[in-house]
């Protein structure tokens, strides 16, 4: 219960962050775009022309909170820091592959990705 109590207490926070320093830093019309975005439309093709960009971001912090609360959870079950380490870059490398390729499938399968 404590692990899922942290997890949620994360999560919260996190997406709080990123409600914060992200999508209204993003929606103020700032001419950087997060990091999430420019990884989309790099990798998956994201046509950033047929995309609500609103609800990209929204997507963005919701998938990254989760990913980032679900590795602070993973840390949380071992002691030696070793351990914890390694536990959190392979499993933030993992997550973050995974997780955006689910949102690229989100988006392709709107048809909001460019032809090649």
């Amino acid at each position: 219960m404590e692990e899922f109590i942290l997890f949620l207490m994360a999560y919260v926070l996190i997406f709080l962050f990123y409600q914060v320093f992200v999508v209204k830093k993003a929606k103020k019309g700032k001419k950087n775009d997060p990091v999430e975005v420019l990884y989309l439309m790099r990798v998956y093709r994201l046509d950033r022309k047929k995309v609500d960009y609103p609800q990209l971001l929204q997507i963005i912090a919701i998938t990254s909170s989760f990913d980032i609360a679900l590795v602070v959870s993973i840390i949380s079950f071992f002691k030696p820091f070793l351990w914890k380490l390694l536990s959190g870059v392979a499993s933030t490398v993992l997550l973050i592959l995974v997780s955006y390729h689910i949102v690229y499938l989100f988006y392709k399968k709107k048809g909001m990705i460019k032809d090649v």
